[in-house]
């Protein structure tokens, strides 16, 4: 016989909260820790392996430069000018050496095709001077050598061509979209709670910057493993979610924090998902928010997921805008923070089916509501009490006592000291 906590979870085994009104037979499974599609940070959890024609990589060669780390883009940026500086070098020096400019015993009167190169060095340092167009003046090139002459347009021409790609690179690497992302941010947790008597998805997203995102556009995604009718397995089942600003294109003006809502109805994947069914399942919501720098024209995208174990239920985020002095103020240290709020515990299906529990939730929630308010005004007026109960008996032991005085007559005699 199987233990009882491979059936049921200990933390759900006698908790009447958690028990949908509505009888049903959930699906419980051990939960199994699975890798994340998209990491918090945006970056996609894949790797490739067994590609065998790595050299469609080549054909591409820009956008490989651009796609390596920066150790290997300059160690390529520095090893193609000292190439190139070598390369002609060496005609250099055999354009010299052809023309006999090398020979120590030329006749004074020869006119040399490159003045002061009489070595693979001096070759060397006139490559450089006539690439990057420095110019020092103890070289120059003279009219009695033709191949000099077609050596430099043709030095000249791969120069350029060599600064234009190397250089654009180096611009195109460092202006990246996902460095504008870095300032777009997102919560660190998710939250299902009841919104206009639906039941909600939400996160919040949010600009550090003051520069603004044109056309920002939100997209969600449910990635999960499924198994069609036929028996395919599909491990990366993408299922497109609609947000509640679908009628506009799903466009937002990100000028402060925003709550991004998805109503949990009959076309979302989270319809018949219950809070303990959403525990116990695999599923990941992917969040991408994409749009255009102001300031750059640049597109950008941030990315970020949300596993089961990062989405709240019953839970709804606090207002962090605020208006002080007429100027509205955002609180980012309160930009995660989320409050518990009465939610019902079955599914957006069970709630569309019998609307009487979510009128029975709130009931719950407005007599605990008032419970906890009679108890703390009671708490509050006993501890009024108990203060004006010590007050008063400070109060008669600082009083004066009665002394008692005996006569010889042996009559008392009372004296008030």
């Amino acid at each position: 016989m199987l233990p009882r906590k491979s059936i049921i979870p200990e933390e759900f085994a006698f908790s009447p909260a958690l028990v949908s009104p509505i009888p049903r037979k959930p699906v419980f499974r051990d939960r199994v820790n699975k890798a994340r599609f998209i990491a918090k940070s945006g970056a996609c959890n894949l790797s490739h392996k067994n590609i065998r024609e790595q050299g469609r990589f080549l054909q591409d060669v820009v956008t490989t430069l651009v796609d390596l780390k920066w150790r290997f883009t300059l160690v390529i940026f520095s090893m193609t000018f000292l190439c190139s500086w070598l390369l002609f070098a060496m005609f250099w020096w055999l354009v010299a050496f052809a023309h006999g400019d090398l020979d120590p015993n030329r006749k004074p009167g020869v006119e040399q095709c490159v003045t002061n190169v009489n070595s693979f060095t001096s070759a060397f340092l006139f490559s450089i001077e006539v690439q990057v167009t420095i110019g020092f003046g103890g070289r120059m090139i003279t009219e009695q050598c033709p191949t000099a002459i077609t050596v430099l347009i043709l030095q000249n021409i791969i120069g350029l061509i060599i600064n234009a790609v190397m250089l654009g690179c180096i611009f195109m690497k460092t202006a990246q979209s996902h460095r504008r992302a870095e300032t777009l941010i997102f919560s660190r947790q998710a939250v299902i709670a009841v919104r206009n008597n639906r039941l909600c998805f939400m996160i919040r997203v949010g600009d550090l910057r003051k520069s603004m995102i044109i056309n920002a556009v939100v997209c969600l995604q449910v990635v999960r493993k499924t198994t069609t009718p036929e028996g395919e397995v599909i491990p990366i089942h993408q299922i497109d979610v609609q947000t509640e600003s679908a009628v506009a294109g799903n466009s937002i003006f990100l000028l402060a924090p925003l709550i991004i809502c998805h109503v949990i109805d009959k076309d979302s994947p989270l319809y018949d998902l219950s809070e303990m069914e959403l525990q116990c399942s695999d599923l990941e919501v992917i969040v991408i928010l994409e749009g255009v720098v102001e300031t750059t024209g640049i597109s950008t995208q941030a990315r970020t997921s949300y596993v089961t174990e990062e989405i709240q239920w019953g839970h709804r985020f606090v207002p962090i805008v605020t208006e002080e002095e007429g100027v509205y103020s955002v609180d980012y240290s309160k930009f995660g923070n989320t409050v518990k709020v009465a939610t019902p515990h079955c599914s957006a299906r069970e709630l569309d089916e019998k609307p009487s529990i979510l009128i029975q939730t709130l009931q719950k929630s407005e007599l605990s509501h008032q419970n906890s308010l009679r108890k703390r005004n009671s708490m509050r007026r006993n501890n009024s009490m108990r203060k004006s109960n010590s007050m008063r008996r400070n109060n008669s032991a600082l009083a004066v006592p009665k002394v008692q005085f005996l006569t010889p007559e042996g009559g008392p005699n009372l004296a008030v000291t």
